[in-house]
């Protein structure tokens, strides 16, 4: 056998010398003089052969903001984001620093500074008409605010604070707690009603169209239907999880319920019949089998398409999947290199818009499952957003203090 081998330079063809493999090891002069035909400086600029970037490759895409206007009055993370219905001309977010601001998304002015909470303000949004603003902290201590003198007009105090919606068509404001109960007021006279299940959280709720039911979901991974004039359950679907419900969409009409829960499913629900129509998971599996820490793929967020016959669910391992209701096959499975926090569909479109734990915003075509375009410009994790109605504008709130408001492009615009 050959005792000598011939050693190429890859992407030069000519060899650079011919190695005795019998023979000693290199001197380190000589290895030195070889070295000093090696151009540093260059391959500093350069991606290797493996893929890694460069440090100033990382540095410029850390630089990389594509938003129009930073808002950055908060002095924590920002955990809660909403427009004003009416104009989509005002933003309303919320912090770990106790307050909320509603400001104009087109030059980052505050209007009102929502304060006097005792804890993180996790839920802030406008009433349907957009002349009211509630904010609701993590104890419990809601505020109501008129946006046009900036006063405050309504507060009260309940137990530690899961959710807060306002009704689509009138000054009533719905509540989830920690103790399992939904409480509903009409602002501002305070008149109130509660509507009491068992003793777990009623971890997401969803006033439905009509304005006459709410759904409900619980930590034991019921669901339940409410008459809100009634003050009675309608349904109670028990079958539905095994697991904490984590949210709910509804359809335009509201006659069918999405649901998603830390088992991994999403259930679609008749809300008229309180039947479970069908299941989706990501790996068309009915139930989830838990890992070795007894976690599975949690579903984060869930929605209806208004304009075709598809939904969307988004899981915390970064999968983004539809699935077409008519067939109940899965669709399209987007992936994502960080765990996902929430969808959001454009309304007269088949656009799904996403946002994850490594701060970008992404627009999805669920027509053909490829990605659109994709926004970057925060240091840490995007925990909520929302897009104006005709989806010119996203604004962003995130773990780094900050909320952004970035310009959605389109090809075809």
């Amino acid at each position: 056998m050959d005792e000598r081998q011939e050693v190429e330079l890859h992407g030069d063809e000519e060899i650079i010398e011919v190695i005795d493999l019998n023979s000693a090891e290199p001197e380190p002069e000589d290895l030195a003089d070889e070295l000093e035909d090696v151009d540093f400086e260059d391959s500093a600029n350069q991606v290797d052969d493996e893929g890694w970037e460069t440090e100033d490759e990382m540095e410029a895409e850390e630089e990389q903001d594509d938003s129009e206007l930073t808002f950055s009055k908060h002095t924590g993370s920002v955990f809660c984001v909403s427009l004003d219905p009416a104009t989509n001309s005002l933003a309303v977010t919320g912090g770990e620093d106790d307050k909320a601001y509603v400001w104009r998304v087109s030059d980052g002015e505050v209007l009102l500074e929502c304060a006097g909470h005792k804890d993180s303000v996790t839920c802030a949004t406008f009433s349907h008409d957009s002349a009211l603003v509630a904010s609701g902290d993590m104890s419990g201590l809601i505020k109501v605010w008129k946006v046009e003198t900036k006063e405050e007009i309504w507060s009260f105090e309940v137990g530690d604070l899961e959710w807060l919606e306002w009704h689509p068509c009138a000054p009533v404001l719905l509540a989830g707690t920690n103790d399992g109960n939904v409480w509903m007021w009409k602002i501002p006279s305070g008149d109130c009603k509660t509507f009491q299940s068992s003793a777990c959280q009623a971890t997401c709720g969803k006033i439905l169209p009509d304005g006459k039911r709410a759904v409900v979901g619980y930590d034991d991974g019921t669901v339940r239907v409410w008459d809100l004039k009634q003050g009675k359950a309608i349904h109670t679907i028990k079958e539905g999880h095994q697991g904490a419900l984590t949210c709910l969409a509804a359809n335009k009409d509201g006659s069918l319920v999405l649901t998603g829960s830390v088992d991994g499913c999403s259930k679609l629900v008749n809300t008229t019949t309180g039947k479970v129509l069908a299941a989706f998971s990501a790996d068309g599996a009915q139930t989830r089998v838990p890992n070795d820490e007894g976690e599975t793929n949690s579903v984060e967020s869930v929605g209806f398409c208004n304009i075709l016959p598809l939904v969307a669910v988004a899981y915390l391992d970064g999968t983004l999947a539809v699935f077409d209701l008519t067939t109940q096959a899965l669709r399209h499975r987007c992936h994502h290199e960080a765990g996902l926090v929430q969808l959001l569909w454009e309304e007269s479109s088949s656009v799904v818009s996403t946002c994850s734990l490594d701060g970008a915003l992404r627009l999805w075509d669920a027509r053909t499952g490829s990605m659109i375009s994709e926004y970057r410009g925060h240091a840490a994790e995007i925990l909520s957003f929302t897009i104006n109605r005709d989806a010119s504008l996203a604004v962003t709130a995130s773990g780094d203090n900050q909320s952004k408001v970035f310009c959605l492009q389109r090809p075809d615009r």
